[in-house]
């Protein structure tokens, strides 16, 4: 069994990273008193494997001596739990940036201090506490995603790091920008073969249509610098902790070009590794 004590300055991503590993199989319980620890701990062994990897936050707000938390953590490694400590830290600034941004009051700031003071206090406060972590992140220029893949690099098994998958999404523009892609390519420059009689009521998935859609030498030009963009871009994206992504292909009804080109670049990109998604939002309207 594991427990992972989350501790750390307010303001550097406790409930987040609570969150993320709650997300990994994580069963996560916040603010709970040091003394409170040790009777969990004894619920979860004796849960028979129900609770086997545990996230408990800690922080100021518990208002106990750090020694309390330094014996509970000493009394569950004596009852056989792998009992580790993370603790979270960040710059002054980036946390007052963050508690300007969320306009939330700092735990410290009641004693009359200014927030930068309360911050100090608080990492003087909290300093025995860092000296006994296992592991240590220093948040201060951490994105969303970087903490996460931080976190999965430490604490999560292979089957958590299921790794980019990637949803090829074809549109049509006059229905609108689907809102949840993140990158959006325009191939109504190619030509139609909604003019092309024989072709108008059929779709991209249909032979006739990918044929004459790439029997444009500009067709293969587009896909030739767009799949060089992705080789380098989807790894990218991986290493930043990105776990899905959302590619748009949008022509003008959404039936032909961008049908066409999307299912050929999610060959592309199931071939080059990744787990793909294809969808054709208005393939029928």
């Amino acid at each position: 069994m594991e427990i992972l004590i989350i501790s750390g300055l307010s303001g550097s991503g406790k409930s987040q990273a609570a969150s993320y590993l709650e997300d990994i199989g994580y069963y996560t319980v916040d603010n709970l008193p040091a003394e409170m620890m040790v009777k969990f701990a004894e619920f979860c062994v004796a849960s028979g494997g129900h609770y086997d990897r545990v996230a408990l936050v800690y922080d100021v707000r518990a208002g106990e001596p750090y020694t309390v938390l330094v014996e509970a953590l000493e009394k569950m490694k004596s009852m056989g739990v792998n009992c580790r400590m993370l603790f979270l830290e960040a710059s002054t600034q980036a946390i007052v940036n963050r508690y300007k941004q969320t306009r939330r009051l700092h735990p410290l700031a009641g004693r009359g201090q200014s927030i930068e003071q309360s911050i100090q206090a608080e990492r003087e406060m909290m300093q025995p506490i860092r000296d006994h972590a296992d592991f240590i992140i220093d948040s201060t220029s951490f994105p969303t995603a970087k903490l996460r893949s931080e976190l999965l690099n430490l604490f999560g098994n292979q089957s958590d790091r299921m790794g980019l998958n990637v949803n090829v999404l074809s549109f049509g523009f006059k229905h609108g920008i689907p809102i949840e892609a993140d990158l959006v390519f325009d191939v109504r420059f190619m030509p139609n073969p909604f003019y092309v009689a024989e072709l108008k009521n059929k779709t991209g998935l249909d032979k006739d249509v990918r044929d004459f859609v790439f029997s444009f030498q500009q067709t293969h030009d587009f896909m030739d610098q767009l799949e060089k963009m992705l080789s380098f871009l989807l790894p990218l994206y991986g290493e930043e902790g990105k776990t899905v992504l959302v590619i748009a292909i949008g022509c003008t009804g959404g039936h032909h070009r961008s049908v066409a080109v999307a299912h050929e670049l999610s060959e592309y990109i199931a071939k080059a590794g990744y787990q793909v998604t294809e969808n054709h939002r208005d393939i029928s309207r």
